[in-house]
């Protein structure tokens, strides 16, 4: 990603559309570093006001994303993202045109190594984890083995020693046959994590933050806004 960056002969503009609560997005796509990949955020504030994921939270992001959108009208834009991966394969409200969701980034950057079969780690309860891993399936990404905490708020409060208890707990032999796992969801800290997951399991880790920041710094010249 950072040979990518350093590539580009022009700064990319991303904006990103943030759950209201979310706090780890910024934090970690500054942590990269990129210096030709500009990332502009606008808030999104369900109509419920909830900070748990729930249909009501997944829908009002999506209908929070217009009046968001139209915030960042003025900027000039490569990209624009909605930075919450469960929204992206939940029901709700149809996003605004050229929208992508962290979701959609994580499928693109699974495709575009060429990975179709991965374990999966997530913050979630077990049935949005179920509903994620039937999404990839029916993006072309086998979910050989998930397990998910089981939360369904208070996810910037997890401790490091509990994300990798949680992917210790995927059956070694699966983990083995794996091309690569996934820490799914924008809203927990996972970047600190990816070179200790990497050395332990001899396989390439994607988390949702990454996924957007290689979606923004992939984008050509002349992408869509």
């Amino acid at each position: 990603m950072a040979a990518l960056d350093t590539a580009s002969d022009r700064t990319v503009h991303a904006g990103l559309l943030l759950p209201w609560a979310n706090v780890a997005v910024e934090s970690e796509l500054a942590r990269l570093g990129l210096r030709h990949t500009v990332f502009h955020h606008a808030r999104l504030v369900p109509a419920s006001r909830t900070t748990a994921i729930d249909a009501s939270f997944w829908h009002g992001l999506r209908e929070a994303s217009a009046v968001a959108l139209d915030s960042l009208s003025h900027v000039p834009l490569d990209a624009v993202m909605l930075a919450c991966t469960s929204a992206g394969f939940t029901d709700g409200p149809p996003l605004p045109g050229g929208v992508d969701t962290a979701f959609d980034a994580l499928v693109q950057a699974l495709a575009g190594a060429g990975t179709t079969r991965v374990v999966l780690a997530t913050p979630y309860p077990t049935p949005v984890t179920e509903t994620e891993a039937a999404a990839f399936a029916a993006a072309g990404v086998e979910v050989l083995a998930h397990a998910s905490l089981g939360l369904v708020d208070g996810y910037p409060g997890v401790p490091p020693a509990r994300i990798l208890d949680l992917v210790d707990q995927l059956p070694r032999d699966t983990v083995d046959s794996a091309e690569g796992i996934v820490l799914s969801c924008t809203g927990w800290h996972t970047l600190s994590l990816v070179t200790e997951l990497e050395h332990r399991y001899g396989k390439p880790v994607l988390s949702s933050n990454l996924a957007m920041a290689l979606l923004a710094a992939r984008i050509p010249i002349g992408g869509d806004s």
